[in-house]
């Protein structure tokens, strides 16, 4: 039974106060626990803006979306696929190679994309992994293997490739499995059209772009062209062309733009700029193998010559120069607008892409920011 004086202590003004300070620490402990949960530094998590709740920007981050495989190349070089004695297994997907790319420049990278729940598909993720490569975002299917692709130079310095996707775990990447955060955090968003063939990955590549554009992110386009992936030749030109005028730069091949252009002049300036580039094009660069590249923007254009190189194997030359341009604009996004600065960024790039063919496969052949210094010393950007 509670006396009179109990009452009065219960009733005090003092205990009112710590009814008070008890509220006020509970409010303090539930805003705690929100901010962690809603993914602070301080639970491990992403952090977020308050204003909007997603993930707060990872400054420097591209994300690369795609295929990731596994390339058989030849032992024995000059040689068809069928004249081969043997074959080495090396790591590739035009989109895991750029992102390999910038993180062995330096860089901070991400891949998106699915493989088999195969030994195949935990080596690619563990590659990734060695190579500085975020793989969060990798996704394993229980019921589809990892691609494969047979790739060899022949003796007429003509690539062949020959492909086992029937269909690969790459093409069944499914919205539900897009690590749309990932995405967000990044400051540039790469991709190829490969993603495009098939549903459900083409689906979630174009919501993927979505996402990215709304999050403010500079989107990277490479087509790399794949024919005999494609139903029909027209097919792939649609394809291609079908997400064409959504991208900030666009990296494309002189054999490219005869494919797109119904066999226009690869090599005139009018043709590129009247049939290849859209209204919000940023930067568009066509590769011209070991002779280099021309670029076009809407206040300019060039060309920005190669480095000479024996070459070895020219699989991922293409993604190296553009793992070497996109390490660059991460850490000048402006990079596009300044004419110098973007020819000393295509030499770099195009000194990445001379070093990469001098091995065979390509993320065991892509190079350090140091090699790349090395080759270009003493080189000007001057044609």
């Amino acid at each position: 039974m509670t006396t009179e004086l109990e009452k009065q202590d219960i009733l005090s003004p003092a205990a009112e106060i710590d009814v008070e300070q008890a509220a006020s620490a509970a409010r303090s402990s539930l805003d705690e626990f929100i901010k962690i949960s809603e993914g602070s530094p301080k639970s491990g998590g992403t952090p977020r803006s308050r204003k909007n709740k997603e993930p707060a920007k990872v400054p420097g981050l591209v994300v690369c979306f795609g295929e990731l495989l596994i390339d058989f190349v030849p032992t024995a070089s000059g040689v068809s696929l069928a004249e081969a004695p043997g074959f080495k297994k090396a790591p590739g997907g035009a989109p895991a190679n750029v992102a390999v790319g910038i993180a062995r420049l330096g860089g901070n990278a991400a891949f998106i994309g699915k493989v088999g729940q195969d030994e195949f598909g935990y080596m690619l993720a563990d590659i990734l992994k060695q190579n500085n490569v975020d793989n969060s975002g990798m996704r394993f299917d229980p019921n589809a293997r990892t691609a494969l692709a047979f790739v060899t130079l022949r003796a007429d310095g003509e690539r062949e490739f020959m492909f086992f996707r029937n269909p690969s775990a790459d093409m069944l990447l499914t919205e539900s499995e897009l690590d749309k955060d990932l995405i967000r955090k990044s400051s540039i968003f790469h991709y190829g059209s490969i993603s495009l063939i098939e549903e459900p990955c083409r689906s979630t590549h174009l919501e993927a772009m979505k996402v990215a554009k709304e999050a403010g992110c500079i989107l990277s386009y490479d087509p790399n062209l794949r024919l005999p992936l494609w139903p029909s030749a027209e097919a792939a030109r649609e394809g291609i062309m079908s997400i064409w005028d959504q991208a900030d730069i666009i990296k494309i091949s002189e054999e490219e733009i005869t494919f797109l252009t119904g066999g226009e002049d690869a090599f005139d300036d009018n043709v590129v700029l009247t049939k290849l580039y859209p209204q919000n094009l940023k930067l568009l660069l066509v590769t011209e193998g070991s002779e280099g590249c021309r670029y076009y923007t809407k206040e300019f254009h060039g060309r920005v010559h190669g480095v000479k190189v024996e070459a070895v194997d020219t699989t991922g030359a293409g993604d190296a120069f553009v793992g070497g341009l996109l390490n660059s604009l991460a850490a000048n996004p402006e990079l596009y607008k300044d004419e110098k600065k973007l020819r000393e960024a295509l030499l770099f790039a195009n000194g990445c892409g001379a070093i990469t063919v001098t091995e065979k496969g390509a993320i065991p052949a892509l190079p350090t920011k140091e090699a790349v210094v090395k080759i270009l010393d003493g080189v000007s950007t001057a044609n």
